[in-house]
């Protein structure tokens, strides 16, 4: 004689497909909603760094910053007087008082970083590195800095 499975069991197995392929999906969808906010083109509001004195000040400069929603990213920052442009520090980002590089990005919105992984950019040994980058995002801004305690520079950017 054949057995049926119970109206419970069959409703258990339901929703605890059910609820594994929801918790599935919303981490899907917390990470693509991550992504989905970085995703455009970003301005420049402010970038504070250490002078030579090692005191923190506001830069003079503006910038552009743009995320693909595959994963690509570019950066371009000029300093309005290039001799201010922060030379010191462990790595130089820019030369001549501009900066620019592009690459790919991976998110881990749990630690709330990137990285930047650089494919080409106006200093060259930057080319090939992997830059750690710490993030908040709130409403339509952007606070990054690096990961690097010895790099004591903060970047804000604005969604266009």
């Amino acid at each position: 004689m054949k057995t049926r499975p119970s109206s419970l069991v069959l409703l258990a197995a339901f929703f605890g497909t059910s609820v594994l392929a929801l918790a599935g999906h919303q981490g899907h969808d917390s990470k693509q909603e991550i992504q989905n906010r970085f995703v455009g083109a970003w301005h420049l509001v402010w970038l504070q760094e250490p002078d030579a004195d090692g005191k923190v000040h506001k830069a003079d400069c503006t910038g552009l910053l743009v995320y693909t929603r595959d994963g690509h990213m570019s950066v371009q920052l000029m300093y309005r007087n290039p001799q201010t442009g922060a030379q010191g520090g462990p790595v130089q980002y820019a030369q001549g008082g501009y900066e620019a590089s592009f690459g790919r990005y991976e998110i881990n919105e749990r630690a709330h970083t990137f990285t930047f992984h650089v494919e080409g950019a106006m200093v060259r040994n930057l080319i090939g590195k992997d830059l750690p980058r710490a993030f908040e995002v709130s409403g339509n801004q952007m606070i990054v800095k690096s990961t690097d305690p010895n790099e004591r520079w903060s970047v804000a950017w604005e969604h266009y």
